[in-house]
């Protein structure tokens, strides 16, 4: 066991972080019994570069599918191709309408301490408007992670790097040929750019992208060969929101719209998160709701944390990785 296990095993006894502890466990142990993980973001995790520990987890097959807002999509390849330009903002806490508006004037948009740069991915943003408009074209639309893979794939899109490129869980889950679902894909920088393409007759329609109820049917796809290969499937969700409460209910869907009954559970459950579970809540609502809606069954595993995903999250990576 290394340094970092040790130090959980020894000091991760009690309350947040037992739970921590167990749910890193029990990740182990669905994985010893051929499961596989089904990983979900909401929040800003990409710019917390979650990345670094993330992409170790694909790369060795801790992680099988991620659901992610499309803000999390997009912003680990603004850190993969600007970082160098990030602006640092310590002091977040007590900064003031006017030096927030200084930020802004000085084309910096804030997330928490980071500073993320206007014209994000102004070095390859030509070469996406060229991949949305060529499938325009053609008609032959795409899920938003398949861009990216495309974009990715482009033999001299290296040079454009700021960070290691085994830092970019995207480039990580390309490698790896994962699926990436991004529900809500409007909501994002990369989709109000590609708004404002279409708006501006560079690219000739909206039917560059599939649809939300086509990535549904990708899951359920997805989710039906491993209930096949009786392989179990766990849900490990960072935060709430769409990113979460889209892929959960492909099995509910599976089980009552499509009248598969014996579609399986999901076998693990775990989410970290900082909500209180009153006033409805979503990201704080406990694991045993989820009973009540058919996505979970009453021995499936779940943990329920309660703490800041950018300290939690590394270190369940960290155990299961085993470092």
């Amino acid at each position: 066991m290394s340094a970092i296990s040790r130090f959980m095993e020894t000091h991760f006894r009690h309350f947040n972080a037992r739970e921590t502890l167990d749910a890193a466990k029990a990740w182990n142990d669905l994985l010893g019994r051929g499961g596989q993980m089904f990983l979900t973001m909401a929040g800003a995790m990409s710019t917390c570069e979650l990345g670094i520990s993330l992409a170790e987890m694909i790369r060795q097959d801790k992680v099988h599918a991620i659901s992610c807002t499309a803000a999390n999509l997009e912003e680990d390849l603004f850190n993969l191709f600007n970082h160098n330009e990030y602006k640092m903002v310590p002091e977040y806490r007590d900064l003031s309408p006017e030096a927030e508006k200084e930020l802004y004037d000085a084309g910096f948009n804030r997330v928490t301490d980071t500073c993320i740069p206007e014209g994000i991915l102004r070095q390859v943003q030509s070469r996406i408007s060229k991949l949305w408009a060529a499938a325009a074209e053609a008609g032959t639309p795409k899920f938003p992670y398949e861009y990216m893979y495309e974009l990715l794939d482009q033999p001299d899109i290296a040079q454009y790097f700021q960070v290691p490129a085994e830092h970019s869980w995207v480039l990580a889950a390309k490698e790896k040929g994962l699926a990436i679902f991004t529900p809500g894909f409007e909501d994002s920088t990369l989709g109000n750019i590609f708004c404002s393409e279409v708006m501006r007759g560079h690219v000739k329609s909206h039917a560059a992208y599939r649809t939300g109820t086509e990535q549904m049917e990708l899951l359920a796809n997805w989710y039906q060969e491993r209930a096949k290969a009786k392989t179990p499937v766990g849900f490990f969700q960072i935060g709430g929101g769409i990113a979460a409460d889209f892929p959960i209910c492909v099995v509910p869907m599976l089980i009552q719209d499509l009248e598969l009954e014996d579609t399986p559970f999901w076998a693990y459950f775990a989410q970290i998160g900082d909500s209180t579970t009153s006033y409805g809540s979503y990201s704080g609502a406990v694991p045993n709701e989820k009973i009540t809606w058919g996505k979970l069954d009453i021995d499936t595993p779940r943990f329920m944390i309660n703490s800041d995903a950018s300290i939690v999250a590394p270190l369940i990576f960290a155990y299961v990785l085993g470092w």
